[in-house]
């Protein structure tokens, strides 16, 4: 069973969570199809880094990437650092053979992602965007009813993302508030993931019809520590600056099998934690998901008696995607710390199999495409074309 190194890029809470997927993988998915060793972590500074080091279990850490980059034992670069950095150490990651995960959004824009995408078939490496929530046994299992067509013809998805870390204007002016860092606001941050699940239960979008709005114009400027998502507030009398990306969109949606949807995201929605949801109706039933209550997919199937129709709930368990690995009793308890275990170990299957893996950077630059067509059809008020990348996503 081979050992992979992984170089670690950024320290923040992202990166935990990757760094208990690598620790967790094997104890999940016994035997596994290979082995990661936490080798290196990258930091901003010195100090930051060799913190990082300590808390996330790596052997070494640098305050220049490059020192990743450039380390032979390195088999996997990981990136989870602000979205204006990923192009520039994906290319050199690439160029340098490693494979490549990196955290979503792939880019801060479509150009930018195809500067990835084109890196990583050159060199021949694996890549893969952290859309972790299609990991989800509930998710993965609203797909193999797709597939099986127990609910028929998809002809309609409505999918949502609202939280409410942002809403205080006293949070501070973090990179994601900033357009030449994050490239975009609600939509990159969070709209994107379920840009991934339309794509991924329905198919390819082919128009899209948007509005976005930002609800705090401006916020305190963020002197030092590391970005909270809103659990830290400024006083109200310090120097602010500018917020010039979307705090919500919605889009129409328009698929190309036919099937019509919508989407709505935003990170100022009282009361909202990490509400992500999908509800597809098709010919035959539907169903719905919202992932804080992971554990559950309501379903509905069309087929039923009379007196036995409505909405059933199926608690995921053994029975289901991924259930081999996780835990033995139905509805024992799905994490989020789990969904990127089980994403570490489709990558690394991949790696070890030489096979592909899903979603990867191809799919990344076709939801920047996605991504790129809804701001400019929220700029112009009017429908948009997605151009599309010949890419299929199982």
């Amino acid at each position: 069973m081979k050992t992979y190194n992984v170089g670690l890029i950024g320290a923040g809470f992202m990166a935990k969570a990757h760094s208990l997927a690598y620790a967790g993988m094997p104890m999940y998915f016994w035997p596994a199809p290979g082995l990661t060793h936490r080798k290196m972590v990258a930091d901003v500074t010195e100090e930051l880094a060799k913190d990082a080091a300590a808390r996330l279990g790596y052997d070494e850490y640098t305050a220049n990437w490059m020192d990743i980059i450039n380390n032979p034992d390195i088999d996997i670069v990981d990136i989870v650092t602000p979205n204006d950095s990923h192009a520039e150490i994906a290319i050199a990651a690439a160029k340098a053979g490693k494979h490549i995960i990196s955290e979503k959004p792939l880019a801060r824009n479509a150009a930018e992602a195809k500067t990835m995408l084109d890196a990583v078939k050159e060199a021949g490496v694996k890549h893969m965007v952290a859309f972790n929530y299609r990991r989800t046994p509930a998710v993965a299992l609203a797909k193999k009813y797709i597939e099986e067509g127990a609910i028929g013809k998809v002809l309609n998805f409505r999918g949502t993302y609202l939280q409410d870390w942002s809403v205080d204007p006293n949070s501070p002016l973090s990179w994601r508030f900033k357009k030449d860092i994050a490239g975009s606001g609600a939509l990159g941050d969070i709209g994107t993931h379920v840009v991934d699940f339309a794509r991924y239960l329905v198919g390819e979008i082919s128009d899209v019809m948007a509005h976005t709005q930002t609800w705090v114009k401006e916020r305190p400027i963020q002197t030092g520590g590391v970005d909270k998502l809103g659990t830290v507030k400024s006083a109200e009398d310090v120097p602010k600056g500018q917020v010039d990306v979307d705090d919500e969109l919605m889009t129409l949606l328009k698929f190309e099998n036919g099937a019509v949807g919508s989407i709505e995201a935003t990170r100022n929605a009282h009361g909202r934690n990490n509400f992500l949801t999908f509800e597809i109706h098709g010919e035959k039933g539907s169903l719905i998901f919202n992932y804080e209550r992971r554990d559950e997919l309501q379903v509905f199937f069309a087929d039923d008696p009379a007196d036995r129709k409505g909405f059933r709930t199926v608690y995921t368990g053994p029975a289901h995607p991924y259930g081999e690995g996780l835990w033995p009793i139905p509805a024992l308890g799905i994490g989020y710390g789990d969904t990127k275990i089980i994403e570490v170990y489709d990558f690394v299957k991949a790696i070890a199999e030489d096979t592909d893996v899903y979603p990867n950077f191809d799919d990344g630059y076709q939801i920047c495409v996605i991504s790129d067509a809804i701001l400019q059809s929220a700029e112009k008020g009017e429908w948009v074309k997605v151009n599309k990348l010949a890419v299929t996503t199982p």
